[in-house]
Formats: C-alpha cells, structure tokens, sequence
C-alpha cells in the first residue's frame, strides 16, 4: 500500500500533466495541520488511501470535521474515487484530488475540474480473514455482544456460520491486530469503537452486496407514510426493518427516505404487502445473516452501520446519537 506522502506526491504530479498548474505542500507534515497551495487559493489536505462505498460516509463526516476545526475548505487526496461518491462529495462542498488525475476543485475564482482518468486497480493480496466474510460475520457477533468473546470456537461457529477453522484463524487475527486481549483465564474484546469503525467498510463492501436480494418499492404511496403499521414477519420467517427505518424505530429522530429490511424471506412473498420490483425504487431487501440466538431484531450496531456509510449528514446525525445511547458499550 502506498504511503501518504507517495500518493499525495502522485497526485500533485497529475494536476500538473493536466492543468500546468503546479500544486505547493506549504509544510512538510502531513494530516490536518499541512496545507496545499492551489493557484493561490489554500486548502487544508486529508489524505485517504481508499474510498468506497463502504467508508464514504465516515470520510465524509471526518473531512467536515476536520474542514469545521482549520477553518479552511480541505481537499481530499486519494489513490482514486469513483465518479458516483465524488460526485456526491462535490455536492456535499468537498474538494477532491486523485492520483489518476481528476479532480473538483471550487473555491471563489479557481475551477478544475477533471473527470474520466483511469488508474490501474491492483489485486487485493493478503487481506486479513478478519475483514474478509467470514471474518466480518464473526466480528458482527462480538459487536452485538463483547461477552460472546468468552464463547468456544465451536459455540462461535454456529452463531456465525462459519467453518470452525475459520473461526480459530479470525481469532487469532484479531488477537494481533490487537482488538481481544487473551489471557489464560480469558479473551476480551479491546478497542472496540476503533473496530466498530474498521468492521463497516468491508461489511458494506464484502458481506452487504453478497446478501443483496432485491430492490424494490411501495405500490401504493401512502405506504411509505404508513410504513409502521405493515407488518413484515410472517410464520417462523423474521423480518425487520433496518438502515433508516430501524433508526426511526429506536429514537424518532429519522424520517426514512430509504427503506431497509432484512429478511429470511424471499423477496417474491413481499408481495403480500404490496412491494414489487423495482431497480430505481427506495426498498431494499437483504438477508438476515444472522440467527434468533444472536439477537431477536436488527442490532443497533447494524441500523449504525447502514447509515454511517450513508454519507448522509442527518443520519450520520442520527448514527451518533445511537452510538451514544443503544451503543454506549462500545468504548
């Protein structure tokens, strides 16, 4: 993985090969406190190897932060950002620079913008098993629960499903990474907040596009005013609401705009309560990765995921005031 200063180095490089304008690192110390020189225009540098799906919304919540401290519009520095998340970062007022070359830079006279730059996407290699699917199911069950830590290998591969081998691998993983403290009486999870935080993006990019079932809408639309009074179980096969919906359910705070629901259904009994498919429509249904011994409905640490990665100011608004009630065990 490229350092920092190698990507930011880069990135500078291809502003220059596309605009002939030359981009000044005012100091030499990197992260909030180093400032970039654009055309005489100044912008506070943060620099992110990766954005994806699964972070873009808690980069975005920090890159305000961090604007909101220096009192200085920031610029983001990266390896490469999809079109789609810049251009919801461009929305959102955030500059942006990429080692391919594109860019949105908007601060009073100064415009670049560039758009189309390929860069070469090397192969993830040696990737931890902790944040691969496995590992991201077996994480989920120690967010919802620290205690499970204390659980045997056997009893912890059940509550994931996951192969017992699996499980001893992402243990250990987790051990040297330094997330459960092992002592000869105990494993106890550490650093969990910072966990937390790391768990989101490869649940929203590995674990959440692989129980993907079907996007789907209202065929009324009074539905959606009514959403709480449909009933989604039916027999032995749960289903819940989550993401925007669930947090609704836990404080009141959040209208939901986005529809949320994870299921042991199929998609096509939905039907009963008037959903059918639509690729453009604001329903999502996933599958319900975990079983009744984890817990009864969605956990808090999932409604928490969903609208983290959102990028949404409200529900990262929202995400917050559940991490500081549902989910104030998590230090």
């Amino acid at each position: 993985m490229k350092k920092e200063g190698e990507i930011l180095e880069e990135a500078i490089n291809s502003l220059l090969k596309y605009t002939q304008i030359q981009a000044i690192v005012k100091d030499g110390r990197l992260r909030h406190n180093a400032i970039l020189e654009i055309a005489s225009e100044e912008f506070v540098i943060e620099i992110k190897p990766e954005i994806t799906k699964g972070n873009k919304g808690i980069v975005l919540a920090q890159l305000k932060e961090i604007s909101r401290e220096n009192n200085l519009p920031i610029i983001l520095i990266t390896k490469y950002i999809p079109s789609e998340i810049a251009k919801e970062y461009v929305a959102e007022g955030v500059c942006y620079l990429d080692v391919a070359g594109n860019c949105n830079i908007r601060q009073h006279n100064l415009m670049l913008q560039i758009e189309g730059k390929k860069i070469e996407r090397m192969a993830k290699v040696n990737q931890p098993r902790a944040f691969q699917e496995a590992g991201i199911k077996l994480i989920f069950q120690f967010l919802v629960n620290p205690e499970k830590t204390q659980s045997t290998y056997r009893e912890l591969a059940e509550l994931a499903d996951i192969s017992l081998g699996s499980v001893a691998a992402v243990m250990q993983e987790l051990i040297d990474l330094n997330f459960i403290l092992k002592t000869k009486q105990t494993k106890k999870l550490k650093n969990t907040k910072v966990l937390l935080n790391r768990w989101i993006t490869p649940y929203h990019d590995v674990l959440r596009p692989r129980i993907f079932m079907k996007q789907m809408r209202f065929i009324k639309t009074d539905s959606y005013n009514k959403w709480k009074e449909i009933n989604l179980d039916q027999a032995d096969n749960r289903a819940s609401w989550g993401g925007e919906p669930g947090a609704n359910l836990l404080n009141g705070y959040l209208h939901p705009g986005l529809f949320t629901i994870y299921t042991e259904r199929n998609w096509q009994s939905f039907k009963d309560i008037g959903l059918v498919p639509d690729e453009t429509g604001n329903v999502e249904l996933l599958v319900m990765f975990w079983g009744p011994q984890t817990c009864i409905g969605i956990p808090p640490v999932l409604i928490y995921a969903d609208l983290m990665s959102s990028g949404s100011d409200r529900n990262i608004e929202t995400a917050n005031m559940i991490l500081n009630n549902e989910l104030q065990y998590i230090k």
